[in-house]
């Protein structure tokens, strides 16, 4: 019994101040990793970083600096960590290895998140298809289609494309070509079509509208009509506007060809 006795005093007196010190610097750690990741968090948000991004670096550096912890504290108990640190090295390079697919769009979401070539709302051309952000994840991100269709796209895609953000700019011109036949009358048409575009509030002054003859094409005489609009009011001037000039035109007596081939019969007489 007595011999039971000193071993435990001879492990306690070995190791009871290592357990001691192993608690205090766990302790003390984990408060210091409250502090710094507090600091980083403050200092990111008065910065105007992207919430999403704060999250990710804040839980990544908790992460981080907890295995550092992790580590002082199997040091101070006296474990070597050095087997240990090749252990989480080597599942870590095969974890990648496996995830490459998942690491590729975890990157891509980074690069999204810090230079925002989109925001939510906005309405974008991306990844192979069209619509609205509604959501940017560190792996994909969720588009909302004109139809209301909910598209998950890898983030991957949409780094490794274009990207027309539709929404970007305040402003938008809008593109129209009208055709008229080779026997209307030119100036009639032209007059038709700058007192509809003046005739509609939305479209902007500056910078001024275009309308002008383009092209003397097969069938038909075509004017383009560019007026600038707000982005928000680029669809309902294109409809809008389209409309009215076929009525107005129909109106006016402005013939609006469509595409035709004169076939010309040539009668053979046979000796």
């Amino acid at each position: 019994m007595e011999e039971l006795l000193d071993k435990l005093i001879d492990w306690g007196s070995l190791y009871g101040l290592k357990v001691v010190g192993a608690i205090a610097i766990f302790i003390i750690g984990r408060f210091v990793i409250g502090i710094v990741t507090g600091i980083v968090k403050r200092i990111m948000i008065k910065s105007k970083t992207d919430e999403t991004l704060v999250k990710f670096i804040v839980s990544l550096a908790k992460t981080a600096l907890l295995l550092i912890l992790f580590i002082a504290v199997l040091n101070q108990l006296g474990i070597q960590t050095t087997s240990f640190i090749a252990i989480i090295g080597a599942v870590g390079l095969a974890i990648g290895f496996a995830l490459q697919g998942s690491l590729a769009n975890f990157a891509s979401g980074v690069l999204l998140i810090a230079f925002r070539p989109f925001k939510l709302g906005d309405f974008v051309e991306a990844g192979g298809t069209v619509g609205v952000i509604e959501e940017i994840s560190m792996f994909s991100t969720i588009m909302k289609t004109p139809d209301n269709k909910e598209i998950i796209v890898p983030n991957s895609n949409i780094t490794g494309g274009n990207i027309t953000n539709y929404s970007a700019k305040e402003t938008r011109r809008v593109d129209l070509v009208f055709g008229i036949g080779y026997d209307d009358d030119i100036k009639k048409a032209k007059q038709i079509l700058e007192r509809l575009v003046s005739e509609d509030e939305r479209i902007l002054k500056d910078p001024a509208p275009v309308v002008a003859v383009s092209e003397l094409a097969d069938s038909s005489v075509n004017f383009i009509v560019r007026p600038w609009v707000k982005s928000a009011d680029y669809w309902g001037v294109y409809w809008d506007m389209t409309e009215k000039v076929k009525l107005t035109f129909d109106a006016e007596g402005i013939s609006i060809p469509y595409p035709q081939q004169d076939v010309h019969m040539h009668q053979v007489v046979s000796a």
